[in-house]
């Protein structure tokens, strides 16, 4: 998800358990080899073996159209460190598509083979290359040759979001297309899309036959929804999540970006609104904030406020 699952939010999110593996933000991939800078850059964790300081595994996920960078690209991010690489094609950003990267490209599964197979030759045997598409762009008429153009090309695992670039994000999600598609190849499928709460989970898995799943925007509605998942916690409360975003205002101040603090907040805002009623009028006294201290100000005395409730209740 880029631009709102930096490696502040991986530390934050897998602190919280239940995640198995990371990817980083997609990494473009155009005409030429990036330094080691870039990489570094997209994951600090590269510095503690890939890990998140909870321990959890970080991929480095690469998007772009030409097969030989992203193999020469891919090969840079194995030396630094990265546990097996993830190719994105599943961005339906109009701008990323428009310059033939992301979910465009399963319009044509051959460049999808190349570039899998491409990518499995360059890398470590022992290291996994995994994939995300859709089920397609207009529509899932290509979803199994697709897939299978992966999976032929090396691919270790394939995660797919049980939706079309049309379909964007809007609900529902259509599960039992990964079904259907996971006849037609044999590498392990990975499904993705609507999953909000272990209920939905569970639903998915049995549409989808997929044991694994992975999530997206879920997560950040719901910062345990993973554990939650597991059976191992109750969904965090609107008085828990403000003493997480405490948390995380500290990794943003102390980290690089906490120039953008009060946008990268906003930004979350807008999926808490989707489990707690809290954000909203929350999210409303925040909107024009743009100063560091003021929205962290703002948080604290959000938090204050409802730890009075809680001890006058």
């Amino acid at each position: 998800m880029e631009g709102v699952i930096d490696h502040l939010m991986r530390h934050m999110l897998t602190s919280m358990g239940g995640i198995d593996l990371c990817v980083t933000e997609f990494i473009r991939i155009v005409d030429q080899k990036l330094p080691d800078r870039v990489f570094y850059r997209y994951c600090p964790e590269l510095y503690n073996g890939s890990k998140t300081p909870s321990g959890t595994p970080v991929r480095i996920q690469l998007l772009g159209q030409e097969p030989n960078w992203l193999a020469e690209n891919a090969v840079v991010a194995t030396s630094l460190g990265s546990p097996g690489i993830d190719l994105n094609f599943g961005c339906p950003a109009k701008a990323v598509n428009k310059s033939r990267g992301g979910a465009i490209l399963l319009k044509d599964p051959n460049t999808l083979y190349n570039i899998a197979k491409a990518v499995r030759s360059a890398v470590p045997e022992h290291l996994p290359v995994t994939a995300k598409m859709r089920l397609g762009f207009d529509d899932a008429s290509l979803a199994i040759e697709n897939a299978q153009a992966l999976s032929e090309g090396g691919a270790s695992e394939i995660a797919i979001h049980a939706r079309t670039k049309s379909d964007g994000y809007k609900p529902p999600a259509y599960w039992e297309h990964i079904a259907l598609i996971a006849k037609h190849v044999k590498t392990p499928l990975i499904a993705n899309g609507e999953i909000w709460n272990p209920e939905q989970a569970r639903l998915c898995q049995s549409r989808s036959g997929c044991t694994n799943i992975m999530l997206g925007r879920g997560a950040l509605a719901l910062p345990n929804l993973a554990s939650w998942i597991k059976g191992d916690q109750q969904p965090l409360t609107w008085f828990q999540v403000l003493a997480l975003l405490i948390k995380y205002s500290e990794y943003e101040i102390e980290g690089d970006k906490g120039l953008y603090y009060s946008n990268r907040v906003k930004q979350w805002m807008v999926y808490l609104k989707m489990n707690y009623p809290e954000a909203e009028p929350f999210f409303r006294s925040i909107r024009t904030i743009k100063k560091t201290n003021e929205m962290l100000n703002a948080i604290q005395q959000e938090h204050q406020h409802y730890a009075n409730i809680a001890e006058t209740s």
